[in-house]
């Protein structure tokens, strides 16, 4: 099937034709037609499969018909994250200034007021996170009582960032007669209960089976220990001439750090996380995009709705601990049917988050070893003896095996000793100072008085 075969008008086809597209995907092929007929969709479809243009090529088709009153949005899309909004709103204003609709984007994290006078001169589309939308709804500075079409996307991980309750409010401030199409990376029950207090009648669509990875991503397993997980990063990055790499860790202090050790070896890199000002997260990710940058490093929050074209590489270098969010991360690559390659780096303590995703998948990723740095693995020859390797182990003299040993045991005892002296329980030596500061006076002494001594 092409896109002339959908039901679209002239100039939304050379839209699409203009952005290099040369045949709908999956998901577009069944959900335009759909909405084309006025029916409420609940679909669910992998990341990378197409699923913005799924709904904003009918959703600008349609109002595109009939005039509008020009104040007003007719047609409102949430998304959970700023990047997603921002994503999302850039696809339907390619399609609306083609039929000379207006679109705007707002979200949290930047200066409200241009966004209100934005809204002020009026809009066909919104495109909104759902904190900044009831921002400016209790301002009385956006009116939805014209809504005609709502969308959410990605819908799922809205309900996973804890916007249940702004979900109601926004469903109260909205006509109760609309169009509504909710798209989802998975169907949780949570979803199915959304879905069944939104839809009416709706068309169930499944451009997905079930929790899958997409085909052209090729995904590997590194077992390494944590400490060695920044040594091993370095050296795939420089060996491989890694260009473009978005590398996923599980916290804001990590990913700052991991930044900060990769820049101290000449890797240009950036952090992306909630921590980080809009304004900051915007331009490291056009810097990422134009190859100034070549590593990103984020959290979560851009597991969801980053599109980058042509994204060779996605490190795992925390396992996520939800096994869903591992399909959502590495599905930044590979997409549009361009290959991608996803690595894990994985620590002992990470096997059960690593086995929980290759039960998701019902498929196990294959382990690749990398010399000298995952365990198990060949040890160069100019390290004499690493501990807690197999192969180092059976190359090391008895020699340097006794010295470390000697070193190691020297170490504990040392600590020991320590731990009696200062440990929970013991008196305080004297001279030492206490938690709140003061001086600890020496055993038997009393001590001085301060002021007049009290006649006995």
């Amino acid at each position: 099937m092409s896109f002339d075969q959908l039901g679209l008008r002239a100039e939304l086809r050379k839209a699409v034709h203009d952005k290099g597209y040369a045949v709908p995907t999956l998901i577009q092929t069944q959900a335009i037609p759909s909405i084309l007929s006025g029916r409420d969709i609940l679909a669910r479809a992998q990341t990378g499969t197409g699923k913005t243009d799924a709904f904003a090529l009918p959703l600008v088709e349609i109002l595109s018909r009939i005039n509008g009153d020009g104040r007003h949005p007719r047609a409102l899309v949430l998304t959970p994250t700023r990047e997603l909004a921002l994503q999302v709103g850039e696809s339907v204003k390619a399609y609306a200034r083609r039929v000379s609709l207006r679109c705007t984007v707002v979200h949290g994290g930047v200066g409200i007021h241009p966004q209100i006078d934005r809204l002020r001169r009026g809009i066909d589309i919104l495109v909104a996170t759902p904190g900044r939308l009831l921002d400016l709804a209790g301002r009385r500075q956006l009116n939805l009582s014209r809504i005609e079409f709502l969308v959410f996307d990605e819908a799922d991980r809205m309900l996973d960032l804890g916007f249940s309750g702004e979900i109601s409010e926004i469903l109260d401030l909205v006509p109760t007669k609309r169009r509504t199409m909710l798209f989802s990376a998975t169907y949780t029950q949570a979803i199915r209960d959304l879905a069944g207090r939104m839809l009416q009648d709706p068309e169930h669509i499944e451009a997905t089976p079930g929790h899958t990875a997409a085909e052209s991503v090729v995904q590997m397993v590194h077992l390494v220990d944590r400490s060695n997980k920044r040594a091993l990063l370095i050296h795939l990055i420089t060996e491989g001439n890694w260009s473009r790499t978005l590398v996923f860790t599980h916290t804001r202090h990590g990913a700052n750090t991991l930044t900060e050790r990769l820049a101290a070896h000449g890797i240009s890199a950036a952090a992306m996380h909630g921590n980080k000002s809009q304004s900051f997260r915007t331009r490291s990710l056009e810097a990422f995009k134009n190859g100034k940058i070549h590593i990103l490093v984020a959290t979560d929050v851009a597991a969801r709705g980053l599109d980058i074209s042509n994204l060779p590489y996605v490190v795992n270098y925390d396992m996520p601990r939800i096994p869903e969010d591992y399909v959502h991360r590495i599905g930044r690559t590979g997409r549009a049917g361009e290959s991608g390659i996803a690595v894990s780096l994985v620590s002992p303590e990470e096997r059960p988050y690593l086995h929980a995703v290759e039960k998701l998948l019902k498929r196990k990723i294959p382990v690749e070893k990398v010399d000298g740095y995952t365990e198990d693995s060949d040890v160069p020859d100019y390290v004499l003896f690493r501990p807690d390797s197999a192969s180092s182990e059976k190359k090391a003299d008895k020699e340097i095996k006794e010295i470390v040993a000697g070193r190691t045991a020297s170490k504990k005892q040392s600590k020991t000793r320590i731990a009696k002296k200062t440990g929970s329980g013991k008196r305080a030596a004297p001279g030492s100072t206490s938690r709140s500061g003061r001086k600890i006076e020496k055993a038997g002494k009393k001590p001085p008085r301060s002021g007049p001594r009290r006649p006995r």
